[in-house]
Order: structure tokens, then C-alpha cells, then sequence
């Protein structure tokens, strides 16, 4: 039978963990729900009392949460995608081959593939792939309204089904995303035999942008307004990078910033993270009342977080806390209840974490460390810092205290105190009393460089202008977004410059807010 975690803790060694038959049918099943740019304060049960996700608050009362869980930066402005590449592969993407690692993992073992092979997995696919065909064709060979792109209009998309290796025509999804995916995995619950362990691999598309949940989830919002983020700008106070003043994200309201627009922003966030909160309770209360509820571990977490307001910013492209930290919760069998750890965690570690649950040996050469004995209490954490570069222009590091920026394109970085600034708020770098840890993180950053090997240089020698260039005029529109969004935030703009569509949009709520 399926050992408690505390057990498997204990004897977790490679000679036993290979023992195993591959085709023994007590290994757990594993629900993976995964969202797509959902900050880490968006869940009632870790703190934040103006958000209504009563699911995920049960999830994590049955379960345990991670709290400082990151994603480990990114080679892309489209930053789902490293994640992505960095949870299947358990490899940092500093060691993902140089030539479009989106797409291509190189000799990397996917971590579907891994359990279908080594554990007697049945691998199964539901939402949003964002990472080619190619490794798609190397991961799943089954799946249901599989999204094969980065977003879409959530009331408006196609989808594809996979059947024995085949990815089908695509067809209208039919509903909206959330519940669409939700339906598919309530199904494939139902009807999942005993007689040998899945991987379901949910993977929504919210509460990516388009910010346009269900018109009653907004209003919900609208009228009952959550508060700004602490470290609310107007607009960022330096060019951190590219995409902060011509990406598609930081496009999605102009500049500066009004802490009217964003509130209304935040509104539709919070639709879109509480929609999907019940389309997450739906397929638990599946998963309670089928015979797999014995034997089924829910991973719950996130690709990464989302700025929405803080600091100037809207998207994902740069190193602060809301930008890299997401949620991760974890229930099942052997996982404590209510459990919780501060631990520092990133996403990929949930391969080495599952490879634990299943009793597979994790493969050589992979970054990703189990979480398991966090979670048994038989360690307080696998690491003791992180390290979250992103492209070439932005560098992090943290210890459970300190965080230091580096900006190598201007010359230019940040020190914060996370212990009594955690909105990263007052930059210490300059200040005389600090400098011995300004020195201590830079000694910190360049272990980690050294241990990934990151080729690319903190400092140049012709710095970019510092100031930031904001220009209203070269805004980019993303065919996704429907008429409502375009009248609201892009004073009706109908010509796109980004992305290609099927459908013009449509016009889906004549309600689209209170606060413009």
C-alpha cells in the first residue's frame, strides 16, 4: 500500500525507490491543478481577507502550503513558458539548452513521461500547453481541450484533443475556460479506473489576462473594492527592463497609472482567481466522492505571480516578490493538515517532490529538491537561498532576510530587508550601515552564478538611460482582449498589433466597471 509521507521519508533511498514494480497499483494518484499568474496574496486562508476562495482556504486547511514558493525567473517576457519547461524538466532554465528552451528540453527526462515509465503512470493532459508539439509529443499521448498557446479570450477559444499520440482538430471550448477545464477533469475523475495510477495535469489559463471573468465576479469585486497594493506607483521609477515600458502586459493600462484603473484591474484579477476558486472546489468534491479520494495527492500552485499595480507594473517581467512568488498547497495521504512552512521553495521542486510521492528515483543532473521532508517536519527547509535571473537584465537573490536586485543594463541595484519590508519598499544598497550585507548577497549571487553558470555580466560598460521611456502612443493591443476591455482601457482601439485571432471580439458586458 501507499506509505504515509513520513514513511517514504524515511526510506527514500534509490535501491529501494527503484525496487518497486512499475506497474504497482498503490502508488497515489496525483491531481496537479496549476494556475497561470496568480499571486501568492491571493488566497483568504494565507492572509488576505478581501478575496473570497473558499476552496483553496479548504485545500489548505486539509493540507500544507509552501509561503515563499518562486518562480526561478525566466529566459522569456513570456515567463509561463520557462516555468513551464523548469516544473517538467526539474532543471533550472540555466541549464535547458541555449536554443529555444520553451521548446526544446534537449535529453532532459519530462516529468510525465518519467512516471508513465518508471511508475506505471497514466499520464493525462487538460488546458493550456505552452511549450510546442514537440514536447507535448514527449509528455502526454492523452488529453482533453488542450489549449495549445499562451492566452486567449477565456469566453472565447478552441481547443484540441488528444488521442493516442494524435492532437485532433480544433473546436470551439464552449464555455469559459475555468470551467471548461474544470468539466474535463471532473470527468476524467469520474471515470478514471483503480487499477492503475494518473497524473491528471490540469493546467488553467486564469487568472492570466484578459482580465474579463464572469460579469457577476467582477461586480462582486467592484462592489466591495479590495485595497491597493502597499507599494502602489504610478508608473516604475527606472527602466528594470524591455517590457516595462513596451511589453504586452505593461501595455494593459497606460501610464502613469491611476489608482482608479488599477483598482478597477484588481477587481477583475480577483473575478477571475475567485471563478476559478470554485471551478477548483468542483473538481475536489469530485475527487471526495470517487474512489480515488483515499489515494490521490492535489497539488495546487502556480506558474508565477503578477504585479498588478505594485511598483508601477502590471505583468510578470521583473524580479519583485509579486512578480516570481505563487501559491503552493499540497493534500493527501501522509500530508499533515494545516500545515505550513516558510521554507524557500521554487515550482520545479514539485518534480523531485512527485518523483518522492511515487517512489521513482529522480533523475540525474536535475535541480528541482523534494519538498517531502518539509512537509514530514523532518527538515525546516532544502534550501537556504534562491537565485531568480531573468533574461539577461534583471538578477535576484534571497536568503530568508535579505534580497538583492541587480540591474546589469543600467548599472544599478537594490538591497531590501524582506524581515521588516516585504513590499520592497526602501532600498538599503547605498546606505553605509548595510553595507556588509550588500557584500554578503553579492557573495551569495555570485555562488549561484557560478553553480548555474550564467554567462551574462551584472555590469556593462555603456549603460541604458536609467529613466524610464513611457509613451502612451506605442501601447500594445493583444487581439485576446474583448470590445469591453478595448473601450474601457484602450479608449476603443480595434486595431491590434499583437497575437493572431480567429474571431474579432466581442462585445460581452455593457457593465465593465465603477471606478473609471
Amino acid at each position: 500500500m501507499f506509505k504515509p509521507l513520513y514513511l517514504v521519508s524515511l526510506i527514500f533511498i534509490p535501491t529501494i525507490a527503484t525496487a518497486k514494480a512499475a506497474d504497482s497499483p498503490d502508488r497515489p494518484n496525483i491531481v496537479f491543478l496549476f494556475a497561470d499568474d496568480q499571486r501568492a496574496d491571493t488566497i483568504a486562508a494565507h492572509g488576505n481577507p478581501h478575496i473570497q476562495t473558499p476552496n483553496l482556504d479548504r485545500l489548505a486547511t486539509n493540507g500544507f502550503s509552501f509561503r515563499q514558493n518562486y518562480c526561478a525567473g525566466s529566459f522569456s517576457g513570456a515567463v509561463c513558458v520557462a516555468s513551464r519547461a523548469m516544473l517538467m524538466t526539474g532543471k533550472h532554465w540555466m541549464h535547458l539548452p541555449d536554443n529555444k528552451p520553451a521548446s526544446n528540453w534537449g535529453n532532459s527526462t519530462i516529468l510525465p513521461a518519467l512516471l508513465r515509465d518508471r511508475g506505471g503512470y497514466r499520464p493525462f493532459l487538460i488546458g493550456k500547453w505552452h511549450n510546442g508539439r514537440g514536447t507535448l509529443d514527449k509528455s502526454f499521448a492523452n488529453g482533453r481541450s488542450i489549449y495549445m498557446g499562451g492566452m486567449a479570450n477565456h469566453a472565447d477559444f478552441q481547443v484540441q484533443d488528444l488521442v493516442d499520440g494524435k492532437l485532433q482538430s480544433k473546436r470551439n471550448a464552449g464555455g469559459f475556460s475555468s470551467t471548461v477545464f474544470a468539466d474535463e477533469a471532473v470527468r476524467f475523475i469520474q471515470r478514471a479506473e483503480s487499477d492503475q495510477p494518473f497524473f491528471l495535469y490540469v493546467a488553467f489559463m486564469a487568472p492570466h489576462d484578459p482580465r474579463n471573468p464572469p460579469e457577476a465576479y467582477r461586480q462582486r469585486y467592484y462592489q466591495n473594492r479590495p485595497p491597493l497594493p502597499k507599494n502602489f506607483l504610478a508608473q516604475h521609477p527606472f527602466q528594470n527592463a524591455p517590457q516595462a515600458t513596451s511589453g504586452r502586459d505593461e501595455s494593459l493600462a497606460p501610464w502613469p497609472r491611476t489608482k482608479a484603473v488599477v483598482s478597477d484591474q484588481l477587481c477583475e484579477y480577483y473575478g477571475l482567481v475567485t471563478h476559478l476558486d470554485e471551478q477548483v472546489g468542483r473538481v475536489l468534491k469530485a475527487l471526495d466522492q470517487s474512489d480515488h479520494a483515499d489515494n490521490t495527492i492535489v497539488i495546487y500552485t502556480a506558474d508565477h505571480g503578477l504585479a498588478m499595480g505594485s511598483h508601477g507594473l502590471l505583468g510578470k517581467q521583473n524580479i519583485y516578490e509579486q512578480s516570481m512568488r505563487c501559491p503552493l498547497i499540497l493534500s493527501g495521504p501522509g500530508i499533515h493538515h494545516g500545515g505550513s512552512s516558510n521554507a524557500l521553495t521554487y515550482v520545479h521542486d514539485l518534480y523531485a517532490t512527485i518523483c518522492e510521492f511515487a517512489e521513482i528515483e529522480a533523475p540525474q543532473g536535475i535541480d528541482s529538491r523534494s519538498l517531502a521532508p518539509v512537509i514530514n517536519g523532518k527538515t525546516e527547509n532544502t534550501r537556504d537561498s534562491l537565485f531568480l535571473p531573468f533574461q539577461d537584465n534583471q538578477r535576484s537573490v534571497r536568503n530568508a532576510q535579505w534580497k538583492l536586485h541587480i540591474y546589469p543594463k543600467i548599472n544599478h541595484r537594490l538591497l531590501f530587508n524582506l524581515a521588516t519590508d516585504p513590499h520592497e519598499l526602501t532600498n538599503l544598497a547605498e546606505a553605509p550601515s548595510h553595507r556588509t550585507h550588500l557584500e554578503q548577497m553579492q557573495n551569495l549571487m555570485r555562488s549561484w552564478r557560478d553553480r548555474l553558470d550564467d554567462p551574462y555580466p551584472l555590469t556593462v560598460a555603456d549603460p541604458d538611460p536609467k529613466e524610464p521611456r513611457y509613451d502612451n502612443e506605442k501601447r500594445v493591443l493583444d487581439v485576446w482582449q474583448p470590445m469591453w476591455i478595448r473601450e474601457k482601457y484602450f479608449d476603443g482601439r480595434s486595431n491590434a498589433n499583437h497575437g493572431r485571432s480567429r474571431v474579432k471580439p466581442k462585445q460581452t458586458s455593457p457593465n465593465s466597471g465603477t471606478n473609471r
